[in-house]
């Protein structure tokens, strides 16, 4: 008998577990997210490259701080105290952010518009002692501190304005140089030779207050220095320097210039006047590879005005030295007068004195050593000297190929040219040239490098056709790209 008992339909699965399921595992995914996130964050906080894509690599820290900043010390506390509103507020920002970075965790920063922040800058005036009524940089390192001025970090074009366009930026010259008078403390030595005469009083002037621009900049004291009053250079000199002297050293005065030269650790720097009667003192620079030649490096022409003759000497670095291959790229300008100099790069005496001489500065093709320099219109003739005209050079005694057994050589740079530091027509390569030399024959060359930024201007200029186009793109089609873009998003929610 069939069974009359009516088919019972199955009660449906409860739902509960697989929603338990989905929100479990959309929970997960969320976690995951998060997880991925944060650690693709911490790892690019942690390990990441930065590039400095602008053209003239404005916020690249040189070789020469770079290589400071790895051997650091102590703790530098750097604030940057500029108003918002300051030309070069962008540039000092990124700069004490590179300082900071490279640093290796020693180097802490604080930027403060004292416009706007003024209980914080109340706060650092208290702590420093400084009025810090202008814009600047405060560094301190332990109890001493350092203020730089705005326009101590910039070179503005010439012109009597206060408001004068900047033409470089030197800052990181600047918080360099500060940071090493910091740390160091008391700075190197150079002697000036002075009673020996020069071009003018001015000239003397200048040299003297460039020079000490300089020592101040690169932790240097500068001394002078009178020969005739003493019978043997000072033992705390780590350099001499020669600039411009008119008159020529005595026989005593050349034995002490010897005795210190042949020493352990000597260092040199000569710019020769050309009008200057010097025999003694050229002939101790012959004996170790340079001669001065009784010659003016001049280009002279005939033009339809009359004639044309330029001592002015446009010239280029040498970009194998390492005094001059950060300048390598720079055309230099030598003012007034220049005389050759004779470079033996090598021969048995300087061999056997362990010499070696490098070229510097080289005239461009068109100049040449005139000797009859005083004739209206001179000519190249057999007696003057062609090309290679070198302007500069150094020399090296008791040099070795080890650079790290190379710090008790004697070392000397040669320029036959006295007006490089001339106020009026001195050029910032020009001085750029000297602190290299400066640094150089003191065995600072891991210190070279520091170039001012060229600040320049971009102008785009734009026809109305431009504009125009410009306008519809922003203002016309890509937010209609956007709103289209959601339309779509929208209907195709909408059909599921």
């Amino acid at each position: 008998m069939p069974d009359s008992t009516p088919d019972s339909k199955p009660s449906p699965p409860s739902s509960l577990p697989k929603r338990w399921g989905i929100g479990l595992n959309v929970a997960m995914q969320v976690l995951l997210i998060f997880a991925i996130f944060f650690g693709v964050n911490r790892l690019s906080y942690r390990y990441h490259t930065r590039w400095d894509l602008s053209p003239q690599q404005s916020y690249t820290l040189s070789s020469f701080t770079l290589n400071y900043l790895s051997t650091l010390s102590k703790e530098v506390f750097i604030a940057n105290v500029f108003a918002r509103d300051s030309k070069v507020y962008p540039d000092v920002q990124a700069l004490v952010e590179e300082y900071r970075i490279n640093g290796r965790g020693r180097i802490k920063v604080r930027s403060i518009d004292p416009l706007r922040d003024i209980d914080r800058a109340e706060s650092l005036k208290a702590e420093t002692g400084l009025a810090l009524d202008q814009n600047g940089i405060v560094i301190r390192v332990g109890s001493r501190t350092r203020f730089i001025r705005e326009e101590d970090m910039v070179i503005r074009d010439t012109g009597t304005e206060a408001s004068r366009p900047i033409k470089e930026f030197r800052g990181e010259d600047a918080v360099t140089s500060a940071l090493m008078n910091l740390i160091e403390g008391d700075g190197r030595k150079f002697y000036l030779v002075v009673g020996k005469g020069s071009r003018t009083d001015a000239a003397l002037a200048d040299a003297m207050a460039a020079l000490g621009e300089l020592g101040r900049q690169l932790n240097f004291k500068l001394m002078p220095l009178n020969l005739a009053e003493i019978n043997k250079l000072p033992e705390d000199a780590d350099g001499l320097l020669l600039v411009g002297i008119r008159y020529d050293l005595s026989e005593r005065e050349i034995a002490m210039l010897k005795a210190y030269w042949e020493g352990k650790r000597a260092g040199l720097l000569v710019m020769l006047d050309p009008g200057g009667e010097t025999p003694r003192l050229q002939a101790f620079l012959g004996l170790n590879g340079v001669t001065p030649r009784e010659d003016r490096v001049l280009y002279a022409e005939s033009t339809g005005s009359g004639t044309r003759k330029e001592f002015s000497v446009q010239a280029i670095f040498d970009n194998e030295s390492s005094i001059t291959q950060p300048l390598a790229s720079s055309t230099v300008i030598l003012p007034g007068q220049s005389q050759s100099l004779d470079v033996r790069f090598s021969d048995d005496y300087l061999q056997n004195q362990n010499i070696t001489v490098h070229p510097l500065i080289g005239a461009t093709d068109r100049y040449w050593g005139e000797k009859n320099y005083l004739e209206d219109l001179p000519v190249v003739d057999e007696e003057d000297t062609k090309q290679p005209i070198y302007l500069a050079a150094s020399v090296e005694r008791g040099s070795v190929a080890d650079a790290l057994l190379r710090v008790d050589s004697c070392r000397m740079v040669v320029v036959g040219n006295a007006s490089l530091l001339d106020k009026k027509s001195a050029l910032a390569v020009n001085r750029d040239f000297v602190a290299a030399s400066l640094n150089w024959i003191v065995n600072r060359e891991r210190f070279i490098g520091i170039t001012p930024k060229q600040k320049h201007s971009y102008r785009i200029q734009l026809n109305p056709r431009q504009n125009e186009l410009i306008f519809w793109i922003t203002t016309i089609a890509m937010p209609g790209l956007v709103l289209v873009l959601g339309l779509m998003i929208w209907a195709s929610r909408r059909a599921a």
